[in-house]
């Protein structure tokens, strides 16, 4: 499988090439409008696995290109890649070249540019909507509407080629459905990618597109790009609209840059009418945050779980990231909310609470199907432990009791930042990306996969439950060659803060030459 990859650092014209693109953006932009289309400097579909989102959506705007070039290129490197890792299981390609050279093609920041969603939340009408489950995907079912961020990915002159793996549901911290297989992590075959949005992060890691759909319920942003070796940004609640007004949800993109993070969360945050959460509006737009200075930070820094410490190489990678900040200017020292520790977390969070909302999704797939989901219709980890069908329901009391306690326990969580604090840094995970055999359970014995889910969150779902921004970094890989990434987690509302240190660290210990062994 390996044989499909093509190394672009192993070729011997890339440096060379990279010059040129470079020369290409230096040149004033009167030369640009004026430039010859048939003497223009060519560039193959390699070149373009390497820029950002804004680098592309530039040769756009400078008429360098077309976005049915830029559409075709990622086609074709979708085409070369995703047989050895699986990451797009959905192909919409003679959809996007159709939208590629269709006057109504939005005037957008990210005109032309290819882009995958995937395939659970956010929704563009008439496109396949599987959430990684066999029942939907047998009975064809498609997205009904655009939801808003939907809507404003097409908006930002985004061209959805293709709809990403995920786990079913997305309710798993590895991308193995059983409806579609497995997503195999590019920078080594036999790993995971993690999830939920292990579909979207191998396909970005591997070059297919520079940017892709992520959304995050309790890590599945920042846990497959700490695996993959990409920047992921869960956005504080509310900053992006969510039709479901689901407390716990954030969406956004996983990108290779922190500028294009930043020019993605430009272009889609802001509410709709009747969004129950509201963000605190930034100061100004985030892309001026990419090279602003953050001033100089006072930062937490935890590196052990409730049960056990990290992964030395994880602990590694954090240790190394206070290092670089303090030398930045960063004060860094060992403190963070005492509440993570709470061990009453993990009796009610995972009873009352999470038996409902299993509850909720079955009725929900069942009134899709137009009939009582059965045992048959799910994998038998979603039966036991995601649906927790063969549970009783809810107690009406029981639920009041664990929400009125996830609710304190949030506000204790958070009141940390207002002890002088600024950030808390963190590993994105506890361990480097496992084996995809070690993300399997038995097939008899499918809930033994959740006491692994629950470590591997452990840094990332307690800033789903209080709203706060998060941002994973890619600056760490073990001696395997294995991305092992950090997380920052910042006050609610302040998305530019993790953009400006996030942006102080790219440039610090720069990630953007890195190239997984399978790579477009």
């Amino acid at each position: 499988m390996r044989s499909r990859a093509v190394l672009i650092q192993g070729t011997p014209e890339a440096p060379s090439r990279r010059r040129a693109v470079a020369a290409l953006f230096a040149r004033e932009s009167s030369n640009d409008q004026t430039l010859n289309r048939g003497t223009r400097m060519a560039l193959d579909v390699n070149e373009w696995s390497t820029m950002d989102a804004t680098a592309q959506a530039e040769l756009v705007r400078r008429r360098e290109f077309t976005p049915l070039e830029l559409v075709d290129a990622a086609i074709a490197r979708i085409e070369r890649v995703n047989p050895a890792i699986n990451a797009v299981i959905t192909p919409l390609f003679e959809e996007a070249r159709a939208a590629a050279v269709s006057r109504e093609l939005p005037t957008g920041p990210f005109r032309g540019v290819p882009f995958l969603l995937k395939d659970i939340g956010a929704m563009q009408k008439g496109q396949p909507y599987y959430l990684g489950n066999r029942a939907l995907r047998d009975l064809g079912f498609r997205s009904p509407f655009d939801t808003p961020l939907g809507a404003r990915f097409r908006a930002a002159g985004f061209i959805t080629v293709g709809k990403t793996n995920l786990p079913e549901f997305g309710m798993q911290t590895t991308t193995q459905p059983l409806a579609f297989g497995a997503t195999h992590n590019p920078w080594n075959l036999d790993r995971s990618t993690s999830g939920s949005s292990g579909g979207s992060c191998a396909a970005v890691a591997a070059g297919m597109v520079p940017v892709a759909h992520a959304n995050d319920g309790g890590g599945s942003i920042r846990l497959p790009a700490a695996w993959c070796g990409l920047v992921g940004l869960k956005p504080s609640r509310g900053r992006v609209s969510d039709p479901l007004d689901m407390r716990e949800l954030a969406e956004l993109v996983v990108s290779r840059t922190v500028r294009d993070t930043a020019a993605v969360l430009d272009a889609v945050h802001g509410s709709e009418p009747g969004d129950l959460f509201l963000a605190p509006p930034p100061a100004r737009s985030y892309i001026t945050e990419v090279g602003a200075d953050p001033g100089k930070l006072r930062i937490g820094i935890l590196t052990r779980t409730l049960e056990f410490g990290s992964h030395p190489e994880c602990r590694e990678a954090t240790v190394a990231t206070a290092k670089l900040l303090e030398s930045l200017g960063h004060r860094v020292e060992e403190s963070f909310p005492e509440a993570l520790f709470d061990p009453a977390q993990e009796t009610l969070l995972l009873a009352p609470l999470s038996r409902a909302v299993g509850h909720g999704i079955a009725l929900a797939l069942g009134a899709v199907l137009g009939r009582p989901l059965t045992r048959d219709d799910v994998e038998p980890y979603s039966w036991f432990v995601v649906l927790q069908a063969e549970q009783p329901p809810v107690v009406f009391e029981e639920y009041l009791k664990a929400a009125g306690w996830l609710n304190q326990w949030a506000r204790r969580v958070a009141r940390w930042w207002s002890t002088g604090f600024d950030l808390l840094l963190t590993p994105a995970v506890c361990e480097p990306p496992a084996t995809l055999v070690e993300m399997t359970p038995p097939e008899d014995k499918p809930w033994t996969l959740l006491s692994k889910i629950q470590q591997q969150v452990f840094f990332t779902y307690p800033f789903n439950v209080t709203g706060q921004p998060a941002i994973s970094l890619p600056l760490h890989w073990t001696a395997e060659g294995l991305p092992a990434g950090v997380q920052l987690v910042a006050t609610i509302g302040r998305e530019d803060l993790l953009i400006r240190v996030g942006a102080q660290l790219e440039q610090a210990r720069p990630w953007s030459k890195r190239r997984p062994p399978v790579h477009a």
